[in-house]
């Protein structure tokens, strides 16, 4: 006597087939990063090659006319010009989610047994691929750094100070880091925990840069971008408080529709321990393997504002300053300058640990009252009032981070 099984034909009913396409379209809206980022067509092998635009074309003037006259009629021709092209791919890989399900439950015809099913599906696939995308958790080989990862390598990662609209709207925030790469920002993805800290951020004019927009992609928008605060799980706001980005410039494509098959027999593993989770045959249980393909890649092609960037990158991150700073330095260290000129100072602050804050603070004092006219900038610009009687001025930078670490220029200060 043959045993009776539960098999694909008895479960057809749980898995109809366009409802395949409707897990694909859920698990990219479940995905943060799937949501904000451009889709490219199917792919229709394993690997895909981008062209990337890496040198830019250079225009010229034609200056003069074809005469007679040799050296006029050299300069009347026009000049040749090169483009060219750099490759990247995306590889496609498999993604998997496993969901068992108790024989008694789908012995029960009046369970929605689909409707339990698919939203489990759709969170499991987005989990797995923000993560790998974000961060490079559990990412396959083929697979390009993570986003985070990424950014840090490019140096567009800014540490926390105690001044979150200067981190991130001000000069070197979060925002200009992705800016100073030649790249318009239109999107931010945040780590819930950050709502609290933006509700209370306003501009000059005392209007709030973080409001609802339900007009956006989203219910939410920081300074005209839309804002999306993921749930699935995947997103660590330990690594990244926020993501600033041109969401354009990372693309996906999908390998292969969601296939499905269904197990009666077998045991589901823990893949990091190991450890038996279920055995199908003596829990009474069947199990539904969903699987997809698809790959990403953050193309990043020159663009007229960062040719000679090599590390120009369309994403930055803003993360807690866990790192301890070293040492600030400020040049020039001691310019001459005429009374009534002015003078851009840098500071160079380096750190150790995890992310730290480049930011300084800059004041300038001197060995009297200063004028009026004389004062620093936030950028470290110096200008000098015409009639300042202090012959030498000392220039101060000081970490933001760590207050307790500064470097000091003196300028002397000539005429007058």
């Amino acid at each position: 006597m043959a045993t009776p099984i539960i098999d694909r034909e008895k479960l057809s009913g749980l898995i109809p087939e366009p409802v395949t396409r409707e897990i694909i379209q859920g698990a990219v809206m479940e995905s943060a990063v799937l949501r904000m980022a451009r889709r490219l067509p199917n792919m229709t092998s394993k690997t895909q090659t981008l062209n990337v635009l890496d040198a830019l074309p250079t225009a010229y003037f034609v200056n003069g006319e074809v005469t007679s006259d040799a050296a006029n009629s050299n300069a009347s021709l026009k000049q040749t010009t090169n483009m060219k092209w750099d490759k990247k791919k995306i590889y496609a890989e498999e993604i998997a989610v496993i969901v068992p399900i108790p024989e008694a439950v789908l012995a029960d015809s009046d369970y929605d047994i689909w409707g339990e099913v698919r939203p489990r599906l759709t969170e499991a696939f987005g989990k797995v691929i923000d993560a790998a995308i974000l961060y490079g958790t559990n990412k396959p080989t083929s697979w390009r750094d993570g986003l985070v990862p990424s950014a840090e390598t490019a140096g567009t990662v800014v540490a926390t100070t105690g001044d979150i609209y200067q981190d991130i709207m001000g000069v070197g925030g979060v925002i200009a880091q992705v800016e100073e790469g030649g790249y318009i920002p239109n999107g931010v993805m945040s780590a819930v925990q950050m709502r609290a800290k933006l509700r209370g951020l306003v501009d000059k004019n005392g209007q709030p840069i973080f409001k609802t927009d339900m007009q956006g992609d989203t219910r939410y928008a920081l300074d005209g971008m839309s804002m999306y605060f993921p749930v699935n799980g995947a997103y660590n706001p330990a690594k990244s408080l926020a993501i600033v980005g041109d969401w354009s410039q990372l693309v996906y494509a999908i390998r292969q529709d969601m296939t499905f098959k269904i197990f009666d027999s077998g045991v589901v593993q823990d893949p990091s321990t190991g450890t038996i989770l279920y055995n199908l045959m003596q829990n009474d249980m069947v199990a539904l393997r969903a699987v997809m393909r698809l790959g990403w890649e953050i193309p990043n092609p020159i663009n007229a504002y960062n040719v000679e960037d090599s590390h120009a990158f369309p994403f930055a991150v803003y993360a807690e300053a866990t790192g301890t700073i070293s040492d600030v330095s400020i040049t020039p260290a001691s310019p001459s300058i005429a009374k009534g000129a002015g003078q851009q100072f840098s500071a160079t602050v380096t750190g150790t640990g995890g992310p730290y804050s480049t930011a300084v603070d800059w004041s300038v004092t001197g060995t009297s009252a200063l004028k009026a006219g004389t004062k620093i900038s936030a950028s470290g610009y110096l200008t000098t009032d015409a009639a300042e009687t202090n012959s030498s001025l000392t220039v101060t930078a000081k970490s933001k981070q760590d207050t307790g670490k500064t470097k000091t220029a003196t300028v002397t200060l000539t005429g007058g």
